[in-house]
């Protein structure tokens, strides 16, 4: 076990790692397990699966066999249940008030290791899934951020929808469900991680009397982007919508880059909110747009810097040269001192805010251990953005932000590329 002043880790004997963040001001307890599987781990046979399993734990377990019966047992203290599969994890989570820690742990446990897996309650859980398709296909902002992985990261899971397709949906039968999960819940692939008024000692006693007889396994891993610059720069969708959704985007860092803070901190000055660069320049000085942002993602061997504009169809071609144009100017002219002050601040008060909650204490922790096998604690990311200096922001300003390394999806009422081709720098 190692302590630290921000967390305490105990790996049982099977693998399976417990951590605890102590939070004895709060009143709340907040459960999370993190299993290491998601979307990057499928092949495309089997596309939407982790994501098909996550909504079938919640249909009905030994102890709780109907899915009214385990929401009513949280709901019924004023607890809030819920999962999410990523790309590279799943994550299932339980906050409760501190007097029913042990409740919500049972479930947790009882979702993990004994879920019935009804055949019929499986049918009747596609045909949500095949909904929440739908109501992707109907979002234009969706299907542009899409398209947009499609050609970021063709010939891998990282450019497709996490949920799947229609047609690898619908063929996913149970035996397939049972197998993924068998392969892939395993403990030596598994992370659960407390936040709250809690001692560590109780709840590694707790897991471990539940979770000693859970055997080891050998788990699938995840399919590496192999690092090949995509042919395919552009792609376009046709829609009959009001609005263009340009989806813009460079290749970025894997989520430990030594310099993952500064590529941050570009993006709010250049556009998270309502005094960064984009914003001022096409919504406030142009009156172009009504939303333009900017956000970062990060995986374990790559990433991404993205932006998203919706704008007046007539007005996109326009739109994007101005995007470009604050690129190219973002490399060749640098940020000031003033702009890097104003990000880092924002950027460290937004952690600080978040992890006043225990929920976002338990997800900091869980998911830094799944994925890095090491957490750090909130001074050790303030100290890493604190270090960051102008110089090297402009320096990853000019080696990322690269307008000829861009790559661009559309979604619009358009049915020619014409306009649009050649935009991009080459």
């Amino acid at each position: 076990m190692t302590d630290t002043p921000f967390f305490q880790r105990t790996t049982l004997p099977n693998g399976l790692r417990v951590l605890t963040s102590s939070m004895p001001h709060t009143r709340s307890v907040s459960l999370s397990i993190y299993v290491g599987t998601g979307s990057r781990y499928e092949r495309d046979g089997e596309a939407g699966i982790s994501h098909f399993l996550e909504h079938l734990l919640f249909k009905g377990t030994e102890r709780w066999p109907t899915a009214k019966e385990l929401s009513e047992t949280i709901d019924g203290v004023g607890g809030i249940m819920n999962a999410g599969t990523d790309r590279e994890y799943t994550v299932y989570y339980i906050k409760v008030a501190s007097p029913h820690m042990r409740l919500a742990l049972d479930v947790l446990i009882d979702i993990i290791r004994r879920p019935l897996l009804d055949a019929a309650e499986m049918e009747k859980e596609r045909g949500v899934i095949l909904e929440e398709l739908a109501m992707v296909a109907d979002s234009p902002p969706q299907i542009a951020d899409l398209l947009l992985d499609s050609i970021l990261f063709p010939d891998n899971p990282l450019g497709r929808d996490i949920a799947g397709t229609p047609a690898s949906v619908n063929g996913i039968d149970r035996d397939m469900v049972v197998r993924y999960m068998g392969a892939q819940y395993v403990p030596n692939s598994v992370v659960i991680s407390v936040a709250g008024n809690v001692t560590h000692e109780e709840i590694v006693e707790t897991i471990s009397a539940a979770m000693s007889d859970w055997l080891r396994g050998a788990p699938a891993g995840w399919l590496p982007v192999d690092g090949t610059r995509a042919s395919q720069r552009f792609a376009l969708h046709y829609k009959t919508t009001e609005q263009a959704h340009v989806s813009l985007a460079v290749p970025a860092l894997r989520m430990n880059h030594p310099d993952r803070h500064a590529l941050s901190f570009l993006s709010v000055i250049l556009g998270e909110g309502m005094s960064s660069r984009l914003f001022m320049e096409l919504r406030e000085k142009r009156g172009l747009v009504y939303d333009v942002h900017t956000f970062v993602a990060h995986f374990l061997d790559t990433g991404a810097f993205n932006i998203y504009t919706g704008v007046d169809p007539k007005n996109a071609v326009e739109a994007l040269q101005l995007t470009l144009g604050e690129l190219e100017k973002l490399r060749s002219e640098g940020v000031s001192e003033a702009e890097l002050t104003k990000a880092r601040e924002l950027s460290k008060g937004r952690l600080l805010l978040r992890m006043e909650d225990s929920r976002n204490v338990s997800g900091w922790i869980g998911a830094q251990e799944l994925l890095l096998e090491k957490v750090r604690s909130i001074d050790d990311a303030v100290a890493e953005m604190d270090a960051v200096t102008l110089e090297d922001l402009n320096r990853v300003a000019r080696e990322i932000i690269d307008p000829a390394k861009a790559h661009l999806a559309v979604v619009g009422p358009y049915r020619s590329e014409k306009r649009f081709a050649g935009l991009l720098p080459s």
